[in-house]
């Protein structure tokens, strides 16, 4: 185990602390998320598509969940979105077969990471990996909010900067006034806070001043938010295939170029004024004309920020640094990492397995990698794509042919008898 690896230890999760997506939310009951039809019979019951446990025998309504899942579950009900309690023995039964009510997604949060120096003389990236955040922040006396949270800070000119927003970023976003009504907005607050907190440090601490990229993950039930300023970058594997969760923020990406111009910055040779190798991180007070407290400046701390919500073809999320991205593609990555996990479904080892690999490619730089899987099970062996049979055809001449070397064999034959 790499050091200063956590061991966190894999959770359920429930519904967590902001709104799911206005499309999966259109056809949900505003009652506490129970099918509500003004009669509890077995008959209407089933009209709304739901199944009644066969035993009960009285028409009422599936019992709820247990332990775990003793919060309200929300269903597909023939491809439309609704809420219904829907009972353990409903689930033992298998509801996802035809004519049940098949159970929405329910993602488990587990995790690994792994990094190393690389190319470099000293280690500046930092991370944050939190399976459980209940339990995470019970422990610590603060807001109780439901979910997992992950993050890659990748330092530059010191790992002060790096190391400052792993501390601190979590505890921005929580305590914004946004959260948790509008989390997106927080976690953008956060890193703007963020970044003048870190310049009033470092105008008493000279010796703080560097810069760092931030990419930050946070997951609450099937929600996915990442916001990201810099060029780390998180990869979801969607049944396979790479879904990019962020962009990477160069200065030579035309978005970044046009918004750098526009402030009065300018982009030599892939540098934002000619100084630094990327348009958006926190900190990097002490370079010259790049921020001015109060003024947009040519390097912004503002993140991006990409959603999704998650479905059972979601498999896992690789966030990484620009070190493993530098010799991996997206696909590549998602690739190599499935390929992994379907042998040993271990994402610490994955995690590993994905640095070394980056380091048999020649990465100069710092690594850090985080995996984060979403079921308990290795991702499913995909078979090979279904492909219509093709129905082989003939031309006029080809036909002509064919019979005239059918005609041929059968002379040559009664020739020899």
């Amino acid at each position: 185990m790499a050091a200063g690896t956590e061991i966190a230890q894999p959770v359920s999760a429930l519904d967590g602390a902001y709104k799911p997506l206005p499309s999966d939310d259109g056809n949900l009951k505003e009652n506490g998320g129970v099918v509500d039809n003004n009669k509890n019979s077995s008959a209407a019951l089933k009209e709304k598509g739901i199944v009644v446990d066969k035993d009960s025998g009285d028409g009422r309504p599936p019992r709820p969940l247990m332990g775990s899942m003793s919060a309200p579950s929300a269903v597909s009900i023939r491809g439309c979105v609704t809420r219904a309690l829907v009972s353990e023995e409903d689930q033992d039964a298998g509801l996802n077969g035809k004519g049940g009510v098949k159970l929405e997604f329910q993602p488990v949060y587990r995790s690994g990471v792994w990094y190393d120096t690389g190319g470099r003389s000293v280690m500046e990236d930092a991370h944050v990996r939190i399976d459980d955040l209940e339990t995470h922040l019970s422990s610590e006396g603060g807001v109780e909010t439901s979910g997992a949270f992950y993050g890659v800070f990748d330092g530059h000119g010191g790992k002060d900067a790096a190391f400052y927003v792993k501390e601190n970023v979590l505890r921005y976003i929580l305590d914004d006034v946004a959260f948790p009504t509008a989390v997106e907005d927080a976690m953008k607050s956060a890193f703007l806070r963020l970044d003048d907190a870190f310049a009033k440090a470092c105008s008493v601490d000279h010796d703080l001043s560097s810069g760092t990229t931030a990419l930050t993950a946070l997951l609450s039930g099937r929600n996915l938010l990442v916001a990201n300023a810099g060029d780390c970058r998180a990869v979801l594997c969607r049944r396979g295939k790479a879904v990019e969760m962020s962009r990477d923020h160069k200065p030579g990406c035309l978005k970044e170029k046009l918004r750098i111009e526009k402030v009065g910055g300018y982009v030599d040779d892939g540098y934002l004024n000619g100084q630094l190798a990327v348009a958006r991180a926190i900190g990097d007070w002490h370079m010259t004309g790049l921020k001015e407290q109060g003024v947009e400046g040519p390097l912004s701390a503002e993140p991006e920020m990409q959603h999704a919500v998650l479905t059972e073809d979601d498999e896992f999320l690789v966030i990484g640094c620009d070190g493993l991205w530098d010799v991996f593609t997206s696909q590549n990555a998602v690739d190599f990492a499935r390929k992994e996990l379907q042998q040993h479904n271990d994402p610490e080892r994955c995690s590993r397995e994905l640095v070394t690999e980056a380091l048999k490619r020649s990465s100069c730089d710092n690594l850090t990698v985080v995996t984060v899987c979403f079921k308990m099970e290795p991702p499913p062996r995909l078979g090979s794509a279904w492909r219509p049979r093709v129905r082989r055809s003939f031309s006029a001449e080809g036909i002509i042919l064919r019979i005239l070397c059918r005609w041929k064999f059968w002379v040559n034959k009664k020739g020899v008898n």
